[in-house]
């Protein structure tokens, strides 16, 4: 069964650090010599990078008794040598200088301390829309119905749940009404904060009504308010991870890119990701991703529509999306696939969006696009579509 997130106190335990503020203290002062000039100014910016360390320990260390030894230290020490507490700090530490709520910043400085230049960090994609098509962090994508709530993503970091329901009576098609998101409280960083979007409520903040997390000007986590009501972006700068949500017509969207490595860490119990496993075969309504769509000839009868719900021909559902979408790969497909199975406009855009979220977002260009005629674009097995089988086929794989 689909696991339900946990909107209660769900935070990971971070431990205190005080003993790495105190160590890098050390290091920054061990070489200084009293006599000569110009150690009190060393000393006072060492001492000031020790206080900023431990403020940033604060909320965790908060019943240690060594964190409340060193702070109260800190202060006779500044006393003594007369240091201000405004002003520079030490700046020969790497593991001080770089900001431990910036994961780019952080993978460098973790470069520089290993001595030896390592990989880029590698990024992945995971994308929903429409009803719904999902595109997962392995470029595999899949037509699915996953009706109610299903995780997307559940790692050690966030968890994103989505809720879908169906589309149009009698149809195993379901869309997108609701999506939650837990970032998980992360050292310094953050608090644990939860974003919980639903149809025709896509706020700008969070669930306690703020915009972003982290202590001060850092604003490690935030959220941009793109289009009012329709679409915001929240960027993770702690652990380097993008994420769009968009209202198009009655239904949400979601795209995000996030770093492999975090990606990956979570529990054996975490398995049921969507983006991470794909949808489970019971809840395909495209077969090993093969996606039924008449669209080698016109199987219809003359000026017919798909269904009684749907002003759609196959014919004008091919025109409608190629307005919006010149390039004829799964966006593209799956925007005729939905236009075929509720006659809602508004899936149009929602396939056309979902493609720009991939160009804005997806780390390699030439993965983009993934075409039916033989599953490129880095889509494998998971990605590929037959096309040509007819309506009838249609017809038995989204209603049987």
């Amino acid at each position: 069964l689909p696991s339900v997130l946990c909107l209660g106190d769900c935070q990971l335990q971070t431990p205190c650090r005080i003993q790495k503020c105190t160590t890098d203290f050390v290091s920054l002062t061990s070489h200084l010599n009293s006599a000569l000039e110009g150690f009190d100014l060393e000393f006072c910016k060492a001492l000031r990078a020790y206080s900023a360390c431990t403020y940033r320990n604060s909320k965790v260390c908060r019943g240690n008794l060594v964190y409340h030894s060193a702070v109260l230290g800190i202060s006779d020490l500044m006393s003594q040598r007369n240091c201000s507490k405004d002003g520079p700090t030490s700046s020969t530490n790497p593991e001080v200088t770089h900001d431990p709520c910036n994961y780019s910043g952080h993978t460098e400085a973790r470069e520089r301390q290993e001595g030896e230049k390592t990989h880029p960090t590698t990024y992945l994609f995971c994308g929903l829309f429409g009803d719904p098509h999902l595109r997962t962090f392995k470029d595999h994508f899949q037509t699915c119905k996953v009706e109610g709530a299903w995780p997307l993503i559940d790692n050690n970091y966030l968890s994103v749940q989505v809720t879908n329901v169906p589309v149009v009576p009698g149809s195993s098609a379901t869309a997108t009404n609701k999506i939650t998101i837990i970032f998980k409280s992360y050292q310094d960083c953050t608090d644990q904060k939860v974003y919980q979007a639903v149809t025709d409520d896509l706020p700008a903040a969070f669930v306690d009504g703020t915009t972003s997390g982290g202590d001060g000007n850092t604003k490690s986590l935030r959220i941009v308010e793109k289009v009012g009501g329709k679409y915001v972006e929240m960027h993770v700068k702690y652990i380097g991870t993008t994420v769009y949500i968009r209202q198009l017509g009655h239904y949400l969207t979601l795209a995000i890119r996030m770093p492999q490595e975090l990606v990956m860490a979570y529990e054996e119990s975490q398995d049921l990701q969507l983006c991470v496993n794909g949808c489970p075969s019971t809840e395909r309504i495209d077969d090993s991703g093969h996606l039924p769509l008449p669209v080698m000839g016109q199987l219809l009868p003359q000026g017919g529509a798909a269904h009684p719900w749907s002003v759609y021909t196959l014919e004008t559902a091919t025109t409608k999306c190629h307005e919006k979408m010149l390039v004829k790969d799964i966006y593209f497909y799956s925007c005729v696939f939905d236009l075929l199975t509720t006659g809602d406009a508004n899936f149009t855009a929602a396939a056309h969006s979902a493609l720009q979220d991939v160009e804005a977002l997806h780390p390699r260009k030439e993965h983009w696009h993934i075409f039916p005629s033989n599953g490129g674009g880095g889509g494998g097995k998971g990605s590929k579509f037959f096309v040509g089988l007819g309506l009838v086929c249609l017809i038995l794989v989204v209603f049987l």
